[in-house]
């Protein structure tokens, strides 16, 4: 089973990990305030750090991650998976790309990065719609984790899950990004669909305050 995953791993790194970050990082570069300083939560190997400070010179990233890889672009810190090490309100931006189904308790983990930002959140994930939808959403994270040793619970929320949990934490989406091209012709027919979202949130209070 190593060998496979291993084997599935080393062709998902060449045919689709660099188109992946590359458009991620289109993405997400336009939505993060001028000179700010970000914290990404379950940084991994850091690459999309990397290619996002490659656009974003301006940026100060630092991550944290519970597996720290030997080597990273970017300050890496491990943590529990849990509470973030830092003061409330040290970064201006915290964002987790492709971490929340991962989390043992992403809800709180939510409000953990809502504390530590002073500014909005940015989160990419998943939307299950369904079985069928759920059963690609396994497939893809464990050929991108199982060789990493990533906790792999394979929990997928609903866009209705999403927001109730944002409701929770006291935040709301102010952009939502649905049509983010990771794959390439013919995969994306499959892997791409609705199943990813980019989310920019902010603190409902700072939203009520400045009559948004």
């Amino acid at each position: 089973m190593d060998l496979f995953a291993n084997a599935v791993g080393y062709l998902h790194d060449r045919g689709i990990l660099h188109r992946r970050v590359t458009a991620l990082a289109s993405a997400i570069a336009p939505l993060l305030p001028n000179s700010a300083r970000v914290l990404d939560v379950g940084c991994g190997d850091g690459l999309l750090d990397q290619a996002l400070l490659d656009v974003r010179p301006d940026l100060r990233i630092e991550g944290v991650d519970v597996l720290v890889r030997p080597s990273t672009p970017i300050p890496v810190r491990q943590f529990d998976g849990s509470h973030l090490p830092f003061a409330a309100g040290e970064f201006d931006v915290a964002m987790a790309i492709d971490v929340f189904h991962h989390a043992d308790d992403a809800e709180g983990l939510m409000q953990e990065m809502k504390r530590v930002a002073r500014g909005s959140l940015v989160i990419k994930d998943h939307l299950r719609h369904g079985l069928p939808s759920e059963l690609i959403l396994r497939a893809m994270d464990w050929v991108g984790n199982s060789r990493h040793g990533v906790r792999l619970p394979f929990s997928y929320w609903s866009e209705a899950e999403w927001r109730r949990t944002w409701e929770r934490c006291g935040i709301r989406p102010v952009s939502i990004l649905r049509q983010l091209h990771l794959y390439p012709l013919p995969l994306s027919l499959m892997f791409e669909r609705d199943l990813h979202f980019i989310a920019v949130l902010e603190p409902t209070a700072l939203l009520t305050a400045a009559g948004r």
